[in-house]
């Protein structure tokens, strides 16, 4: 059975992702300042990606 042609990819993500993972978030707060260590990782602020 072979794979449909929307879900193929072509190697790495081509687009910009707009979605940060929990560590990047937490290491984007950290360089701005407003999250410190022995803070919880739950319920952060919406970040923004880097351009």
């Amino acid at each position: 059975m072979s794979i449909h042609p929307s879900l193929r990819t072509k190697g790495a993500v081509s687009e910009k992702r707009n979605v940060l993972k929990r560590h990047e978030r937490v290491d984007k707060l950290k360089k701005e300042g407003r999250f410190h260590d022995g803070d919880k990782p739950w319920g952060l602020p919406k970040t923004k990606p880097e351009d």
